[in-house]
């Protein structure tokens, strides 16, 4: 019997190729390569010490401190969860492949920290975030929360427990990377908008990009696994789904109030939990589901994005850069 992508064990045979997609995907993900030495921070240093406004000082040393340690929390949940229980060979390529730009990430980040925060105490608060700024801890355990879901699942050896997965999957998709990482993508391009630390946008859209096909990845994940299960996706599942996203939501405008809280000009809260709203109903569709709340984009900034689409990345003028894949692979030979 041929396996399915959430049957326990693990496939080891490329070809045939079950799921030639993602092997695809490994591909332009290789094309995509980038370094954290090409990032030119000079300026956002007379940004940071001449030009920006103390509200803006503060949103950037909150949003730094929260990508300190929030892409590590996606590298874990990879290793510990996704890695273990998605069965195909292809998908694994992709997975190892995502792993190393995820610690790609973190080094930016770390790069960003020790550029942006040269006080080390300051600094040290920034690493220890998830305990000591408290709309970052509850990010923090949300992730978690979700990342224990699945801490005691073995194998994906019956429905229930594939939906325990498929749950984790999807909030780490959706509401991670998805949504978490998209609003700090929008306090960034909002400052480049007018002009500030060009260097952060710059190196942002590098991880935009990782970003944006992580999500596709994964929601190629969801679509495989609801033409092969398809009793997995009831009405009980939507409807946790959409109760995790509403969860989501309110976290990161938890967030948004610690960032805007001396009034950051140009930047209403109210517009930022339109913007968030948006997104989450971008998620949603993304899985096939209806929109939960019918907010629109309120930043015209983040149009040049366009989170409402997240394939063919690599025909967008993000940043010109890419590596040259060749070779060709048949996808119908057996060894």
């Amino acid at each position: 019997m041929t396996s399915k992508i959430l049957d326990p064990g693990f496939a080891l045979t490329l070809r045939p190729m079950k799921y030639p997609i993602f092997y695809d995907m490994y591909r332009d993900a290789i094309k995509n390569t980038w370094t954290v030495e090409e990032v030119d921070f000079s300026t956002d240093v007379v940004d940071l010490d001449k030009r920006l406004l103390p509200a803006e000082r503060h949103l950037i040393h909150r949003l730094v401190a929260f990508f300190a340690t929030g892409d590590s929390i996606v590298s874990n949940n990879l290793v510990l969860s996704l890695y273990k229980h998605i069965n195909s060979p292809e998908a694994r390529m992709y997975l190892s492949r995502q792993l190393y730009e995820e610690a790609l990430h973190v080094q930016f980040y770390l790069t960003l920290l020790d550029t942006y925060i040269p006080d080390h105490k300051e600094r040290e608060e920034a690493f220890d975030a998830i305990n000591k700024i408290p709309s970052i801890k509850s990010k923090a355990d949300f992730c978690f929360k979700w990342i224990d879901s699945v801490a005691d699942l073995d194998a994906t050896d019956t429905p229930e427990k594939r939906q325990q997965f498929m749950l984790n999957l999807v909030c780490f998709a959706c509401c991670i990377e998805g949504l978490f990482f998209f609003a700090a993508f929008a306090y960034v391009y909002f400052l480049r908008s007018k002009g500030l630390l060009n260097g952060l946008a710059a190196g942002t859209n590098w991880v935009f990009r990782d970003e944006s096909c992580h999500m596709s990845f994964a929601f190629e994940v969801v679509e495989q696994t609801r033409r092969e299960y398809p009793d997995l996706w009831n009405d009980e599942m939507e409807t946790k789904i959409v109760g995790m996203l509403e969860e989501a939501v309110e976290c990161e405008m938890l967030f948004a109030e610690d960032l805007l809280a001396n009034g950051v000009p140009g930047l209403p809260l109210k517009d930022m939990r339109s913007y968030l709203e948006f997104v989450a109903d971008q998620r949603l569709k993304n899985l096939g589901l209806g929109e939960r709340y019918g907010s629109k984009n309120p930043f015209d900034f983040m149009e040049l994005q366009d989170v409402q689409e997240l394939s063919n990345f690599f025909e967008r003028k993000v940043s010109a850069y890419q590596v040259a894949v060749a070779g060709e692979v048949s996808f119908g030979e057996d060894f």
